[in-house]
């Protein structure tokens, strides 16, 4: 299970995809991007191109350690898409780590595993948090149980460093 999940649909925030892209990799992850079509290539918010590697039905979730959803608007398209959120779904079933940064956590709501979760956000996403039955926390990163979640590309650092922290350790 050396394998992370990057979720990938336009409007992506470029850093917030690419800096844990590189990050993963650098710890030892080999990285597999999934958006809604394979092959496709998504536009982050500032132009940055990611091609998608698999399509949603193609993902086997107990081949993977973890997943991570960055922000921007790709998350609001992506949570309208049943096979994206039920890979959230499946990955929160699996006891896999998930992290959603800024407005990631909009899939986190969709696939309904946050209730009763401490969680932090994109401050334009905190009454969607509540009202799914989080517990808010305005930290740099917010961790519970292989859940973590940040606010904005400043705490990418505390992010990945975090969601590192509880992935299995690399030879």
């Amino acid at each position: 299970m050396d394998r992370i999940l990057l979720f990938i649909e336009n409007g992506f925030e470029d850093m917030e995809a690419m800096y844990p892209y590189y990050r993963m990799i650098e710890a030892g992850f080999a990285v597999d991007v999934v958006g809604p079509v394979k092959g496709m290539m998504y536009q982050g918010k500032y132009g940055y191109p990611l091609q998608a590697d698999l399509a949603p039905d193609e993902v086997q979730i107990e081949n993977y350690a973890g997943v991570i959803i960055p922000g921007g608007q790709a998350p609001d398209r992506m949570r309208v898409n049943d096979k994206m959120v039920d890979l959230v779904k499946a990955a929160d079933k699996a006891g896999l780590v998930i992290g959603a940064i800024c407005h990631g956590p909009q899939m986190l709501i969709e696939a309904d595993i946050i209730r009763g979760r401490n969680v932090t956000c994109y401050k334009s996403v905190l009454t969607d948090i509540l009202n799914a039955g989080a517990i808010y926390h305005d930290l740099e990163a917010i961790i519970d149980g292989k859940l973590v979640t940040s606010r904005t590309p400043k705490d990418l650092p505390a992010f990945c460093r975090e969601i590192i922290k509880l992935l299995p350790k690399q030879a």
